[in-house]
């Protein structure tokens, strides 16, 4: 492939490039507490995928990792790297995490210490993580030729709905960017981004995956919309509300291909109508917000609450209740006792320190074209990207992105009912306000 020796010869360049981040040993699975989860094999290898873009003197560089999390720390130090290898500004490079539940621990989060089955991240395996980020980034980088490129918005029907109401707040847009090559017109990447947890795959599987999105990813090669091999990044939007639960049959792998084929089928449906262009500017910005520490009980009130919160689960799941209504107790039983987790480390100065880890949260701002694409740290509820989104048209938020905020940013209305999300959040839920109100200001001055 041809490296960028003269980028004013064509109007757009890009190049992409994937790498392994599949762990080479049993690892434990992070994403469920109270479970001994170590994998037992590999159902499908894990994947950071990245794009490069450039046109005249912008650059922009997309990575999208088959991870639960992509630690703040770690994040920093790639986008460092791969920007003194490149040249590509780090406030241009967008790490983000699929959020994969079947993938390795990748940050030490404070409400977790006080589940004895789940341990530190590995420093060895983050080392490689780190590792083949740069290397893909390099690699997307090193490969990019003239290209053109087009996006179309797919609708994604039947894959999830909102956690707690089936009928409440949620965005099935799925954005969807093609680029391809100038020579032959094929696809080099496919970019998309859809706001839904990854979870069908839950406790009782042992086999590393990448979920759902894995199997999106497989429909789309194998059904020639992209070519065999051709990267395809998966990025995941304001999914802290959204989830399979209410749509999933049974948490196999045969239904985490099933709502893969969904969201794959509503992809390759809108990817025959994209107009593709050379012409496609790109300019990207960052600022940073700093966020606030949810107020948290006395250690005594958490633990009562926590108490009253497994009596409700364990009624429900005597009494025979709804899947879905013993799921969602038994969550937010997990959330009280995150919530017990975190007000001790308040009380003995650990919650400070990893808030300090995770401070100032950046907003980063990547347009192409007429396209907007916010990356916000964290897993937020879907009501603040849909705000975002009116206040600016053609506009997604794409979260988990460029660090981890240890755990959610919830909506005041979920911390009154003291949802799962809530009770587990570091943050408050005024946070989400001032996110929105920084991203619009910030894409206001843009426009």
């Amino acid at each position: 492939m041809q490296p960028i020796s003269n980028p004013a010869a064509a109007t757009l360049w890009a190049g992409a490039a994937t790498a392994d981040l599949t762990p080479q040993d049993n690892v434990f699975l992070f994403g469920y507490p109270h479970v001994p989860r170590i994998s037992t094999g590999i159902h499908d290898r894990l994947e950071s995928v990245a794009l490069f873009m450039s046109h005249h003197d912008e650059k922009v560089l997309f990575i999208a990792n088959d991870l639960i999390f992509v630690g703040k720390q770690l994040a920093s130090e790639v986008r460092r790297r791969i920007s003194l290898q490149t040249g590509v500004p780090m406030g241009a490079i967008a790490l983000t995490a699929t959020h994969t539940h079947s993938g390795p621990v990748m940050a030490d989060c404070v409400s977790n210490n006080a589940d004895p089955v789940v341990p530190k991240a590995d420093p060895i395996y983050l080392k490689r993580v780190a590792d083949s980020m740069v290397e893909a980034g390099c690699a997307a980088v090193r490969s990019a030729m003239p290209a053109e490129a087009g996006i179309a918005v797919a609708r994604a029907e039947g894959v999830g709905t909102n956690r707690h109401d089936p009928a409440g707040p949620a965005d099935p847009e799925v954005p969807v960017l093609v680029v391809r090559s100038m020579a032959d017109h094929l696809p080099l990447a496919c970019m998309v981004a859809y706001a839904m947890h990854p979870t069908v795959l839950h406790e009782d599987s042992t086999l590393i995956s990448g979920d759902f999105p894995h199997f999106t990813r497989q429909y789309l090669r194998a059904q020639g919309v992209v070519p065999k091999n051709c990267p395809v990044l998966y990025h995941n939007g304001a999914s802290g509300n959204q989830s399979p639960r209410h749509v999933t049959r049974e948490n196999t792998f045969a239904e985490a291909r099933r709502l893969g084929k969904l969201l794959g089928m509503s992809i390759a449906g809108v990817i025959p109508g994209i107009v593709f262009t050379q012409a496609l500017t790109l300019r990207s910005r960052s600022i940073s917000v700093a966020l606030q520490v949810r107020t948290l009980p006395p250690v005594a009130e958490a633990e009562a609450r926590a108490h009253n919160a497994r009596t409700q689960f364990e009624a429900l799941r005597a009494a025979q209740a709804p899947r879905t209504a013993v799921r969602t107790a038994e969550c937010d039983w997990f959330g009280s006792e995150e919530t017990v987790a975190l007000a001790r480390a308040a009380a003995d100065g650990r919650l400070e320190e990893a808030v300090r880890g995770c401070m100032p949260a950046e907003i980063q701002l990547i347009e192409l074209g007429s396209w907007k694409f916010v990356f916000w740290p964290g897993e937020f509820f879907v009501e603040y990207a849909i705000e975002v989104k009116a206040g600016s048209p053609r506009t997604f938020v794409i979260t988990l992105a460029n660090g981890e905020l240890q755990g959610y940013v919830a909506t005041p209305e979920a911390a009154a009912c003291g949802t799962y999300e809530a009770t587990n959040a570091v943050f408050s839920p005024d946070n989400g306000r001032r996110m929105v109100e920084a991203t619009l200001a910030l894409l206001a001055t843009e426009e």
